[in-house]
């Protein structure tokens, strides 16, 4: 329905900015990573681990990123758990991303 392969939601709800049952449309990224705070109203910040190759010494670095993104009423999180966000329209300042998939704790 969305147009990723994700679990549609049991609960419903009222959200404009829902990808399940509001009218927001779903573009580019989609991204895994854990959340580390859920503190702010329908917002999640997401904190993903990668590896960038430095060529002067031909090595890896691991480094993390934090992504803000918008938690629809139907969905539910908790810090720690590990989840699928899918990049839509920017929804304010910071928020670029939209919660799609609980998988649960990590």
């Amino acid at each position: 329905m969305v147009g990723i392969d994700v679990k549609e939601p049991e609960n419903t709800c009222e959200d404009p900015n829902c990808p399940f049952h509001g009218e927001l449309s779903l573009r580019g990224q989609v991204i895994e990573g854990t959340v580390t705070s859920n503190k702010a109203d329908r917002t999640i910040t997401v904190e993903r681990s990668f590896y960038k190759f430095i060529n002067k010494y031909e090595r890896y670095e691991k480094r993390n990123s934090k992504i803000q993104a918008h938690k629809p009423d139907c969905l539910e999180v908790e810090i720690g758990d590990s989840v699928k966000i899918a990049e839509c329209k920017q929804l304010s300042k910071t928020k670029h991303f939209v919660l799609v998939e609980v998988k649960g704790e990590k």
